[in-house]
């Protein structure tokens, strides 16, 4: 069974970079308060790190 991490979106996209915005929808997240359930894996990793200040990371 792989490992999972989930990932919650606890900012507003609004004033953000447009690639921090596209990073976002890759990680499956929609508006406020929606959480994703994703393997993880070095690539989902760095986005993560990316976007460190928008999202909340369970693992």
């Amino acid at each position: 069974m792989a490992k999972t991490v989930k990932v919650t979106l606890v900012k507003g996209l609004i004033g953000t970079r447009e690639t921090h915005r596209a990073t976002v929808r890759g990680l499956g997240l929609r508006g406020i308060n929606s959480v994703s359930e994703l393997e993880d894996t070095p690539a989902v990793r760095g986005m993560i790190n990316k976007v460190s200040y928008l999202v909340k990371v369970v693992s």
